[in-house]
């Protein structure tokens, strides 16, 4: 190849809960693929969304930088994305060419890229077939439900096929002139929750892994979390009768992804050697815990937790601990590309991780998340006008109520501490009590931890202000923009020249 980097190739899943692969720990073999390729990469099993909604979390994978700094704390508002460079304009300048395939939801749109595809979302995306346009009607028709039965339209029409298909076109038509990044993003498992046969039947009702809790723990939580069960249940009474189900159709849907990822991967064939592949999820899912499905109260684990790893040239196989965020993806990549931070970035380089080095824990042994739209909370018997009617079945689990005022995590490596606008706070030990139902906040066994963990959420709410606009003076900076770190930070001056590809074919550093 006559380029010096890799090509990059992103995979990205929706609403995907972490640890349901038998790669994570879990009980079902569910996408053996992507396990088999993250096996020999970098795994990281602390990793976090910045906050769980689709828009907020995708903007800050593409600048760096948490919703306080970005701006965009809703769906509806990736117009006003603030940032100086994102991930596109680093990529561009380092000389790569752009392509996209699948869901967007994002502050960039087809005219940033060389080629896009789609857009793609949960109900419908472009159509090559008449079998397309069936499968989507009567996607749209399950008003994301579970579905109680197979898809009655075959492999081919679901979207993460269709997605593969497009992505199959462009690594048809790239050169080997520069190198590409292709941003693969499927809309699946998010709701609805749908799959056909084989997959359908491949993981039995009775035999889903068992919930954490169920709708018994909801007056152990906040009241954003019975709020929002009420509301499902005066819509759809009965409706968590169905969480195996429920839980069935999601592995099921985990399965169809790998099969279309296996597919992409084969596609790539010999290429696969210079490319390096991320793959990750923005945010995760209740998949029945509580009672609740979808997501859209608190931040619990299931929805906190993503599955993040990264595999390709120069990428040291290894489990890894620290506690990881989408914001640490761009920093990462330009370490990589040996190209400038963009100004404002608060994400952390992983490019030393990559290739071997610890993260030190005053980096890496805690992580930040943001919720809430603003304003001030509302109150549980509160029953304001939202976006879609109180009556019928029709629901948004993001709404104007569970999402009001603001919400922060601060979680490491044992135990997670949450404040709200209010000043109320939640403290769970999440060894002894991975459910969250226990809040230890006022207990005196714990209150030296409760004190340090407030102090770490100050600290990294001052990290999240925004750095923007960059003024006269110049912020003092340190490599990898490890913050908290004095002395040295890694093992290598230039990780960026360890995963790169050599040009001269003598290949890149054994995983």
């Amino acid at each position: 190849m006559s380029q010096t980097h890799p090509n990059v190739v992103v995979l990205m899943t929706d609403q995907h809960r972490a640890g349901l692969t038998a790669g994570e720990g879990g009980r079902h073999d569910t996408m053996p693929r992507l396990d088999a390729l993250l096996d020999s990469g970098a795994r990281f099993d602390r990793a976090y969304t910045t906050s769980p909604a689709c828009v907020p979390a995708r903007t800050s994978l593409l600048t760096g930088r948490f919703p306080t700094a970005h701006r965009v704390r809703q769906n509806s508002t990736a117009a006003s994305a603030l940032y100086e460079r994102d991930l596109l304009d680093v990529l561009r300048s380092a000389g790569y060419s752009l392509h996209f395939c699948g869901k967007p939801h994002m502050h960039r749109g087809p005219d940033d890229f060389d080629s896009f595809h789609g857009p793609y979302m949960h109900e419908h995306g472009p159509r090559r077939t008449p079998e397309d346009a069936a499968f989507d009607e009567w996607l749209h028709g399950l008003d994301h439900r579970v579905a109680g039965e197979p898809s009655p339209h075959p492999v081919s029409a679901q979207l993460p096929y269709r997605i593969v298909s497009d992505a199959v076109d462009v690594l048809d038509q790239v050169g080997d002139d520069r190198p590409f990044f292709l941003w693969v993003s499927f809309p699946e498992p998010h709701n609805p929750y749908q799959v056909p046969e084989p997959y359908f039947s491949m993981f039995g009702e009775q035999d889903v892994p068992p919930r954490l809790a169920g709708p018994e723990a909801l007056e152990d939580l906040s009241w954003r979390y019975r709020w929002l069960h009420r509301l499902i249940s005066d819509k759809r009474p009965g409706f968590d009768d169905e969480w195996r189900r429920y839980r069935a159709n999601y592995l099921g849907m985990l399965r169809l992804l790998d099969d279309q990822i296996g597919r992409l991967l084969d596609h790539l064939g010999d290429r696969l050697e210079d490319t390096v592949v991320v793959f990750l999820s923005d945010h995760g899912d209740y998949v029945g815990e509580y009672g609740l499905q979808r997501k859209g109260a608190g931040m619990s684990e299931a929805l906190m937790r993503v599955p993040f790893g990264v595999a390709g040239p120069g990428v040291v196989t290894g489990r890894h601990r620290e506690l990881v965020s989408l914001a640490d993806v761009l920093p990462t990549v330009c370490d990589w590309l040996d190209q400038d931070l963009p100004a404002g970035v608060q994400g952390r380089s992983l490019a030393p991780l990559l290739i071997g080095a610890e993260g030190p824990p005053e980096e890496f042994g805690s992580m930040l998340g943001e919720l809430g739209y603003g304003g001030v909370s509302y109150d549980e018997t509160d029953r304001p006008p939202l976006h879609f009617p109180y009556e019928g079945t029709t629901f948004d689990e993001l709404n104007s109520v569970t999402q009001s005022g603001g919400l922060r995590m601060l979680v490491t490596e044992r135990y997670k501490l949450l404040v709200d606008d209010r000043g109320e706070e939640e403290l769970y030990d999440l060894d002894m009590d991975p459910a969250e139902q226990i809040n230890r906040v006022d207990d005196p066994e714990v209150r030296e931890v409760r004190d340090e963990l407030r102090l770490l959420l100050v600290r990294w709410m001052i990290r999240a202000a925004d750095d923007l606009p960059v003024g006269q003076y110049m912020p003092k900076t340190r490599p990898h923009n490890w913050r908290w770190v004095i002395g040295d930070t890694g093992p290598a001056d230039t990780p960026g020249s360890e995963l790169a590809p050599a040009a001269s074919g003598s290949g890149a550093p054994d995983n």
